[in-house]
C-alpha cells in the first residue's frame, strides 16, 4: 500500500434514500481516473474535525469496491454484509460517512484478475498466494483518494469502522487522524471461512468477537448462552424494530410519590437496560422524564454504541444544565412543540452541536406512529422507548410495540408515579395474554412480552 497524496474533485450532490437510511450521496473523480462515492449523515461542509477532536470524530468506513459481494451477494467474500453493517451503523451513530472506494475490486487487481484468482482458489491455492500467482501483490490498495475525500468533506479526524489495520496506518501516514479503530466482522460461512482465516492469519485482521456480547454487537448470533437466548431474536431481526422498557415496584410504581426513581430495579436490571441501548439506533424519553431524573440514556454497563437519545418535549421544558442538552456523548434529538420558538431566551438558540431542536409539525399530540416516522426518516429503525409510564403506555396502546420488556422488583411502594398502564377491560377474558417469557436478573424478574409477532 503507497501513501501518496492525490486531488479528488467533487462533482456531484444528492440524496440517496436506502434501507438503513437517507444518506447525503457525493461523488468524486480522483486523478488518476477513478470516481468514487461518499454517503454521509450529519457532516456539514466547511465544519471540520481537526486532530485532537476525539469526543467529535465522525464514525467513518472505508469500503472497497466489490461486484460480487455488494452487488451480487457472493458469499465467498464478506463484503456485502460489511457494506450494510456499515452503513446500518452510521445511520445509527448519526454522524458519519461511508466511502465506496472504485478501482479496489480484488484488493485492487481489478475484476477480471479476480475472477481468476477465483480460480486458482478453487485449484486449492489461499486467495493471498491466489494474488501473488498471478503477478499481483497481496494486497495492491491506495488510501489517498479515501484522504482526499475526507478532506473535502472537512473532516481531519475519524473513528474508523474496519478490522484491517492496514488501513488505519495507512490514513495515518496519510495525514487523517485515527482516533479509535472499531472492529466489523460478520458472521463466517462455509464458503468463505477459509478466505476470512486467511485474511487474520496472513494480513493481520482482527480476529471474531472473543464473547457472546461481542458476538451480538456485531450483528452475530450465539449458538448457545444466555446472552445468545435473551438478545439474539433482537439481533437477528431484519428491518424496523421497537422495544419498550419498564422497571416498577410488583405493586406497579417506578417511582415513590416524591418522584425518587433511584432504584426501582437492582445493577442486574440495569445492565439488562444497556445491553437493550446498545442494540438499538434510538432511545425515547418523555421531557418530565428526563427533567427529573437528568439521564443520561448512554451505555455504561456494557461495551457497546450510545443510541441517539430523543426526548419527547411538547412544552419545551427541559433545562439547558441537563445532561442530554450538555454533555456532547451521543447525538440528541429534542423534540419540542409548535408554540416553542427560537428566540434569544427559549429552546433552539446556542444550543450543543450534538442536539437538533425538531418542532412537531401541527398542533397534535406526540402521536407514536407519527415519532416512528419521523425517526425512521433519520435512518433510526430500531428505537427503545423507555419512560416514563406514560409514554411507555402509550406506545403500547398504539399498538407499535413489538416487545415489552417489564421488570418487576420485590418492593412495595405504596404510592407513587405509576408504571405500566393499559385500556381497562370488562372482563378477563378480554384481558390481554401476549406470548410471554421470564428470567431473574439478581432479586427481579424481567417479563419479555410479545406484543406483535
Amino acid at each position: 500500500m503507497t501513501t501518496v497524496r492525490i486531488a479528488a474533485e467533487r462533482l456531484a450532490d444528492t440524496t440517496l434514500p436506502t434501507a438503513h437510511g437517507t444518506f447525503r450521496l457525493t461523488a468524486y473523480r480522483d486523478s488518476d481516473g477513478h470516481e468514487h462515492v461518499a454517503l454521509s449523515l450529519g457532516l456539514a461542509d466547511g465544519a471540520g474535525d481537526g486532530p485532537g477532536a476525539a469526543p467529535a470524530a465522525p464514525l467513518v468506513r472505508l469500503h472497497s469496491e466489490c461486484l460480487t459481494g455488494d452487488a451480487l451477494g457472493s458469499r465467498r467474500c464478506d463484503c456485502g454484509e460489511q457494506l450494510h453493517q456499515a452503513l446500518a451503523a452510521v445511520a445509527a451513530a448519526g454522524r458519519g460517512a461511508v466511502l465506496y472506494l472504485r478501482g479496489h475490486e480484488g484488493r485492487g487487481i481489478g475484476l477480471v484478475e479476480k475472477m481468476r484468482a477465483y480460480a486458482l482458489q478453487d485449484g486449492g491455492l489461499d486467495t493471498v498466494d491466489a494474488n501473488l500467482a498471478l503477478g499481483h501483490p497481496a494486497d495492491a490498495r491506495t488510501y489517498a483518494a479515501a484522504a482526499a475525500i475526507l478532506d473535502d468533506l472537512g473532516v481531519g479526524a475519524v473513528r474508523l469502522l474496519s478490522s484491517n489495520p492496514a488501513k488505519e496506518a495507512a490514513l495515518r501516514e496519510l495525514g487523517i487522524e485515527v482516533v479509535a479503530r472499531e472492529r466489523l466482522t460478520v458472521a463466517a460461512r462455509p464458503e468463505n471461512v477459509r478466505y476470512l482465516t486467511t485474511k487474520r492469519e496472513r494480513m493481520g485482521h482482527d480476529g471474531p468477537p472473543v464473547d457472546d456480547w461481542e458476538a451480538l454487537l456485531s450483528g452475530v448470533v450465539p449458538a448457545a448462552g444466555d446472552l445468545a437466548d435473551r438478545y439474539g431474536a433482537l439481533v437477528a431481526h431484519a428491518g424496523p424494530l421497537v422495544l419498550a422498557q419498564l422497571g416498577q415496584s410488583l405493586d406497579g410504581f417506578i417511582a415513590s410519590r416524591t418522584g425518587d426513581a433511584r432504584f426501582v430495579t437492582g445493577e442486574e436490571d440495569r445492565e439488562h437496560l444497556h445491553r437493550l441501548r446498545a442494540l438499538v439506533d434510538a432511545v425515547v424519553v418523555g421531557g418530565a422524564t428526563a427533567a427529573r431524573d437528568d439521564c443520561r440514556l448512554t451505555v455504561r454497563d456494557v461495551p457497546g454504541p450510545h443510541p441517539t437519545r430523543v426526548v419527547l418535549d411538547p412544552g419545551g421544558r427541559l433545562p439547558r444544565e441537563t445532561a442530554l442538552l450538555t454533555d456532547g456523548v451521543a447525538p440528541t434529538i429534542w423534540v419540542v412543540g409548535p408554540q416553542v420558538t427560537c428566540g434569544e431566551d427559549e429552546p433552539g438558540a446556542g444550543l450543543a452541536p450534538h442536539v437538533e431542536l425538531v418542532r412537531w409539525p401541527g398542533s397534535w399530540a406526540m402521536d407514536p406512529a407519527a415519532v416512528l416516522d419521523l425517526l425512521a426518516d433519520r435512518g433510526l429503525e430500531r428505537v427503545l422507548v423507555e419512560g416514563g409510564g406514560r409514554l411507555v403506555s402509550a406506545f403500547v396502546a398504539a399498538g407499535v410495540v413489538d416487545r415489552l420488556f417489564l421488570t418487576t422488583a420485590p418492593v412495595l411502594v405504596g404510592d407513587g408515579v405509576p408504571g405500566l398502564r393499559v385500556e381497562g377491560r370488562d372482563s378477563m377474558a378480554e384481558a390481554l395474554r401476549p406470548t410471554a417469557r421470564r428470567w431473574l436478573a439478581g432479586e427481579d424478574v424481567v417479563t419479555e412480552l410479545v406484543l406483535r409477532p
